[in-house]
């Protein structure tokens, strides 16, 4: 398991994560992102509260300093790995009055869907 885009790690959140083996990177290594290779099938559960309030106004959790949608579309495109599945959380629309986020999750979906469609394909 790796997170991605972590915030606000706290010293027991930090030991939970060694004791059960989950790798976690950082906002602040984000560039680190693009080098994880997966050896076996891979789940993606995208929470939107990764990406900063600014690009996705619509979540319940608002933490500053988050990821912007590029940077979300670049992970999610070079996923390396047999991507067999996903979700997206944390959409919260009655935060989202002018459909910002809404656009940045169907985006979003559609890039996994990609993803997912394209295993296995030879381009």
């Amino acid at each position: 398991m790796v997170q991605i885009g972590i915030r606000s790690l706290t010293g027991h959140q930090r030991e939970q994560a060694q004791r059960f083996g989950i790798e976690i990177i950082e906002m602040k290594e984000i560039n680190r992102a693009n080098e994880i290779v997966f050896d076996g099938p891979v789940y993606l559960s995208l929470d939107m509260d990764c990406l900063d309030p600014a690009f996705a106004p619509g979540v319940s959790h608002h933490e500053p300093g988050g990821i912007s949608t590029r940077e979300v579309l670049g992970i999610v495109q070079n996923i390396s790995g047999n991507l067999v599945g996903a979700d997206i959380v944390e959409y919260n629309p009655e935060r989202d009055p002018q459909g910002i986020t809404g656009m940045v999750a169907a985006k979003l979906l559609k890039e996994i869907i990609g993803g997912i469609l394209c295993n296995g394909m030879t381009p």
